[in-house]
């Protein structure tokens, strides 16, 4: 089973010199840069990695591409600022898939602000990021893209850790990026929120990400997340309302 590692990135030479060391039992890694203005490339390819510019049009197409520049059949999708664990990559290291087993999902651990989060649902979401690629692919979505395969999809048990906001300015600029991106699409889907609506969302949210999701157990790292996410819904909503308002 040949692996190879697929990375897109953009200004992300401080988390590649984390990740890519845990990638080198792979047969191949290989890199999508965007043009990064900082040593993104210079890093990747001290680690061994292949490394290709393509300027960034969406994160379904960028992946796809990454893919198409892979010369194994299996593709393991990584994030930069994602880490494999020592017992994942023991587990990957001994797959032997079935005659029908085309993809793997693998649960994704949370890291938020120096806490690791051991409890609800941020503690080991699953992700389809193993998969062979003569029976699947990603779509071509801007955001939230996905891998669709046919055939069977297992899961594996050991964890990969998201070390996903360096600090809450960090987060700050992803928020205002994926809250732009995020009511765009539900604009064009014909979507609409009024704005009381939209207010009112806020405790709603912050109830279900604190409460019924179970960041309660994850300490103050844990409420502030959950605080953070209620505004990302509330933010998200709010920007379509004002998109719909001037159009």
């Amino acid at each position: 089973m040949r692996i190879s590692a697929v990375i897109i990135a953009k200004n992300e030479a401080d988390n590649l010199q984390v990740s890519l060391p845990r990638l080198s039992w792979c047969d191949e890694i290989i890199v999508i840069d965007d043009n990064s203005t900082d040593a993104t490339a210079e890093i990747a390819l001290s680690f061994g990695a292949k490394v290709f510019q393509r300027s960034f049009d969406g994160f379904g197409t960028q992946k796809r591409y990454g893919v198409s520049m892979a010369n194994n059949d299996w593709i393991l999708n990584i994030d930069a600022d994602e880490v494999l664990s020592d017992e994942l990559i023991h587990e990957l290291k001994h797959l032997n898939p079935g005659n029908n087993c085309n993809a793997y999902n693998i649960p994704i651990r949370h890291v938020f602000l120096g806490k690791v989060f051991t409890h609800g649902k941020e503690s080991a979401y699953k992700h389809l990021r193993l998969f062979n690629k003569h029976f699947g692919n990603f779509d071509e979505a801007t955001v939230h893209e996905k891998v669709h395969v046919t055939g069977s999809i297992l899961t594996l048990k050991q964890v990969i850790l998201h070390y996903s906001y360096k600090n809450l300015s960090h987060y700050f600029t992803k928020f205002n990026q994926y809250t732009d991106i995020g009511a765009k699409k539900l604009k064009d889907k014909g979507k609409r929120r009024s704005l009381i609506a939209c207010i009112l969302g806020f405790p709603v949210y912050f109830i279900k990400h604190y409460f019924i999701y179970g960041n309660c157990l994850n300490g103050w790292q844990g409420f502030v997340w959950s605080y953070l996410n209620a505004w990302y819904h509330t933010v998200k909503y709010l920007k379509l309302y004002a998109l719909n308002k001037s159009s």
